[in-house]
């Protein structure tokens, strides 16, 4: 056996196949069920003409459906690829044909988008939709029905290590684009590489995989959805644990509903994307801290976005006792970790300069410890193989140095004396006034630290003297009204007054992700259409 992330998947299966793996509304899968239902599916894409390298889109919400769809594409070496489900039809069809799909899975409430794309491209060999309660397309089969007229058995071809792996992202600004990596590095990447702990012991051979499996394993809620990096790496992550992983129904997210899970499926972890998700979480849990049983939650992480210093408080505050988990990753290096200050719990995440995590300079050249040079972050080892169809952008990613290939997401970050290494932010986020570079991150946490505000998003706009200067998109919390005097007397308290907004804009609701990611571009509008009025007024 290779490291093949359907073999791995199948050796958990043999090895514990009547625990719980999947819990999705009413529906509850074990480890055989999984397998028997991706298997059919698998024998339909099959009997479809689909097979090694051939890409298949995803483009449903949380459910067992999602997991089986992938499943079904790594038993017969198909490429599974994650469709952003709020993508509408010219969206769609670019990355229709930029994935060079000629397969699709999709819920029917997304049909009408998928129906208008589906002309655009040629060369489709099966298309499915899964029942939700709206009404069918008329463009598809129905999922059901396809699975029910397939065998449950396996009954593959042989597979290795080097079968494909692709996740779509779109970034924080520009059209979206695939990562394409090899089934072994994605695993030890960001799919556990076989430790159910995380203790960073990672199986020297497949076949150990089953000896590591937990009876019973760890309970984890995907909040995320799966169609980001950040869900369905934690679910293959438990999985591969012999874990059990809980989905919001519908993968709509219910911040009362999360703690009801919590409560009656004894979940262990708790998986957000920072504090879109994590401050509703706390709200809903501050207004009746003990209407829940919440003794089974042993872990609170965040991946795909950080999560404020007064978040984190918060967190230690209302759940004490529970590890809080701040993890760094992205889709060109996987999940990196992180760690905080012993003197600052609540403060930026941290790395470590290490065998496989450094900062370059422009030359990609080690940063000198303790220099206070901002440098680019970089990760080697198990990297992607780089951008699918888009040779030159991966060659700016995806680089040389030193004897090794090294993935640099496009992060800045600074390298201590002592080695540490401090993420800055994506550096075309970076927001230079006047010669001084402001990152994000850090100005959105001071403001949202602040008891009226419920969420934030800074943005550069255009500056005749300074080039650009720093606006905030502010959302205030419910029954509170944003000041913004006394929001920037607040932030000037914690940040350099250079990097305090000049502007805020109120809206009722920032626009983000459905992964909780901020949507820059529109915040960037709103701010620049924000400026323009208050100049001609």
């Amino acid at each position: 056996m290779e490291f093949n992330l359907a073999d791995l998947f199948e050796s958990v299966v043999d090895a514990v196949p009547e625990q719980t793996a999947l819990v999705s509304g009413a529906r509850r899968l074990s480890y055989a069920q999984l397998d028997q239902r991706a298997n059919r599916l698998a024998h339909h894409l099959e009997s479809m003409g689909i097979g090694p390298g051939d890409r298949v889109g995803v483009q449903l919400t949380n459910g067992t459906e999602y997991l089986e769809s992938m499943l079904a594409c790594f038993k017969i070496r198909a490429v599974p690829v994650n469709v952003n489900y709020r993508y509408v039809a010219g969206e769609l069809e670019y990355l229709y044909k930029d994935a060079a799909l000629v397969g699709i899975v999709f819920h029917r409430q997304f049909g009408p988008a998928v129906s208008a794309a589906l002309g655009a491209v040629h060369g489709w060999r099966a298309v499915l939709e899964v029942a939700d309660g709206w009404d069918p397309s008329g463009a598809a089969d129905d999922y059901e029905a396809a699975l029910a007229a397939q065998p449950a058995e396996r009954g593959f071809l042989p597979r290795g290590a080097d079968d494909r792996y692709c996740v779509y992202t779109g970034g924080t600004t520009g059209k979206p684009k695939g990562v394409l990596w090899r089934h072994e590095d994605i695993f030890f990447a960001a799919m556990g590489g076989g430790d159910p702990l995380s203790l960073g012991d990672h199986v020297a051979s497949p076949e150990e995989l089953a000896t590591r499996v937990l009876r019973p394993g760890i309970t984890a809620l995907a909040i995320p959805p799966f169609m980001h990096a950040a869900g369905h790496w934690l679910a293959f992550s438990t999985l591969f644990g012999g874990g059990k992983v809980v989905t919001l129904d519908r993968g709509a997210f219910d911040a009362a509903e999360v703690w009801r899970l919590v409560d009656v499926e004894g979940v262990n972890v708790l998986v957000v994307v920072g504090d879109a998700m994590a401050r509703p979480l706390l709200d809903a849990l501050a207004s009746d801290p003990d209407h829940h049983d919440l003794s089974s939650l042993m872990a609170v992480g965040s991946g795909g976005a950080v999560l404020s210093p007064s978040t984190k408080a918060t967190l230690a505050d209302l759940l004490p006792g529970r590890m809080v988990a701040d993890r760094f990753g992205s889709s060109e290096t996987g999940q990196v970790g992180g760690e905080q200050a012993p003197g600052d719990p609540y403060g930026p995440l941290r790395l470590r300069v290490d065998a496989q995590t450094q900062v370059f300079d422009d030359e990609l050249r080690p940063v000198a410890p303790g220099s206070g040079s901002i440098g680019h972050l970089g990760r080697s080892g198990h990297v992607p193989l780089g951008y699918l169809g888009d040779p030159a952008t991966s060659a700016g990613t995806f680089v040389e140095s030193g004897g090794r290939r090294w993935a640099l997401p496009g992060d800045l970050a600074t390298v201590e004396a002592d080695g540490v290494i401090t993420v800055l932010g994506r550096g075309s986020l970076c927001i230079n006034t006047g010669g001084e570079k402001v990152f994000p991150d850090e100005v959105e946490a001071a403001l949202k630290s602040h008891p009226d505000v419920a969420d934030a998003i800074v943005v550069g706009i255009p500056d005749s003297h300074f080039g650009e200067r720093v606006a905030a998109v502010v959302q205030p919390r419910p029954q509170h009204r944003i000041d913004a005097d006394l929001l920037a007397r607040h932030a000037r308290d914690r940040i350099s007054a250079y990097k305090v907004p000049r502007e805020f804009i109120v809206v009722d609701e920032v626009r983000r992700s459905p992964s909780g990611k901020p949507d820059y571009p529109w915040a960037r509008g709103i701010a620049e259409v924000a400026s323009v009025h208050e100049r001609e007024a």
